[in-house]
């Protein structure tokens, strides 16, 4: 998907937001933190900006399985979430979060999937 997204969107840069990142094996999963939680990790991704959403959410949207065709509960939803650019400007950006509990997943402690190991 990452190639996908290379050649389909613009990438921003890297972003950060308030959360915290689990390790699933295959994958990661965020859980946004509650909004009064100041004291949260940040969790460390990339922002890419799509050039045509209608179209191209879908696809995204299937390959994170919760799309159309599949069945609640999703393992992951699409939410809107503010995002910290590398820049320090602040932008809404749409993040998978985690839809499971994440009860015996080891916590990521840097935020960071790349740096997980």
């Amino acid at each position: 998907m990452g190639r996908w997204l290379h050649t389909h969107a613009r990438l921003l840069g890297p972003a950060r937001t308030r959360g915290r990142l689990y390790d699933l094996g295959a994958y990661p999963g965020l859980i946004p933190a509650p909004d009064a939680d100041r004291e949260a990790a940040w969790v460390h991704g990339e922002v890419f900006r799509l050039p045509d959403p209608e179209r191209l959410l879908p696809r995204l949207d299937a390959y994170e399985g919760c799309g159309p065709q599949d069945h609640p509960p999703y393992l992951f939803e699409r939410h809107p979430q503010p995002v910290v650019l590398a820049d320090g400007a602040r932008v809404t950006a749409w993040v998978y979060r985690y839809n499971r509990p994440v009860a015996g997943a080891p916590l990521i402690p840097s935020g960071d999937w790349l740096d997980r190991r």
